[in-house]
């Protein structure tokens, strides 16, 4: 395998740096990819975090595994490890890099373009080409919860199945954006799907948990790892084939009676919106359709409009 310059034989593991730009200051900026290869031959998988620079979750998801030395105990196949993709927005707190424009939606990128889009074409050029499939972790963006998921591009049976082996508590059918990784990786025909879990700029210890634990039993499944790193197995996995947002009916202080990750049935009081003059009544939020809370608002105040949760069925 040769990324770049560098030349990675079987057995071998190291760190390549991935050239995408430079600060005003003159600082270089490159991308960390970690990657490790097995003696033996197997499927070539990527880890990818901080898209966004802000969803943190996923960046300690990949971390993690690194630090633990997971990939270090590799028996079949290569893995390449990118923690942190948008290197800018992760020094500047942000989503987006400093023109304001979103990594996600820059894909397959160009090198000529935009900053966001030369970081998406380094990954599309120096990387994609060589994946069997992958997994892009990411978080709810800012005030929102996501109750850990992973999503797949709908008849893609592939992801389906890659889905059900790393075992997520909802497997969620969804288009991919226009312009995002998966969508430019599905064109490509390389399956990858995309982990959510917990809010943006905060650490959540269950969608940590169940993304380590997906990473180790799908290598697992591939026969990467030896069975008896296998977590424990799986909860039930349920599918969501459709969702929307629920969203406010008006503005005011926002507080949510069921959090993600619950069932709810149409018409059942999900949460309430207060009117801080103390004028209006109290307005009693209720589930506009039957199904699995998704995703949730953390905001304590709310404009009309504002999404508050997610449900899906």
């Amino acid at each position: 395998m040769r990324i770049n310059d560098a030349e990675f034989f079987p057995g071998m593991s190291g760190t390549l740096q991935l050239p995408v730009g430079a600060l005003p200051s003159g600082t270089k900026i490159n991308v960390n990819a970690k990657v490790f290869r097995a003696e033996e031959p197997g499927p070539t998988v990527l880890f990818l975090a901080g898209i966004h620079g802000d969803e943190i979750n996923g960046i300690e998801i990949v971390r993690r595994c690194i630090a633990e030395n997971v990939f270090d105990r590799l028996i079949a196949g290569t893995v390449i490890a990118i923690p942190l993709l948008n290197v800018y927005g992760f020094i500047n707190f942000s989503r987006d890099v400093p023109d304001g424009k979103d990594v996600n939606r820059a894909f397959p990128g160009s090198a000529g373009g935009s900053l966001a889009s030369r970081i998406a074409q380094t990954l599309t050029k120096s990387v994609i080409p060589y994946l069997d499939f992958g997994i892009d972790f990411h978080t709810g963006g800012r005030g929102t919860y996501n109750y850990p998921q992973l999503r797949y591009t709908p008849d893609d049976k592939e992801a389906y199945e890659i889905g059900k082996a790393f075992g997520p508590p909802l497997l969620i059918a969804s288009k991919p954006p226009v312009r995002s990784l998966r969508r430019s990786a599905y064109a490509a025909e390389v399956p990858i799907l995309t982990y959510e879990g917990g809010e943006n700029q905060r650490y959540d210890g269950l969608s940590i948990q169940l993304g380590t634990e997906g990473i180790k039993r799908l290598l697992v499944h591939h026969g990467m790892l030896p069975q008896s790193e296998a977590p424990r197995p799986a909860g039930p996995i349920r599918q969501v084939e459709r969702s929307k947002w629920q969203r406010a009916g008006r503005a005011g202080l926002f507080r949510w009676y069921k959090p993600s990750g619950h069932y709810v049935n149409k018409g059942e009081p999900i949460g309430v919106i207060c009117d801080p003059r103390g004028i209006l009544t109290d307005k009693r939020v209720k589930a506009i359709r039957s199904g699995y809370i998704i995703g949730h608002a953390n905001s304590a105040v709310v404009s009309q409009g504002d999404a508050l949760f997610h449900i899906g069925e």
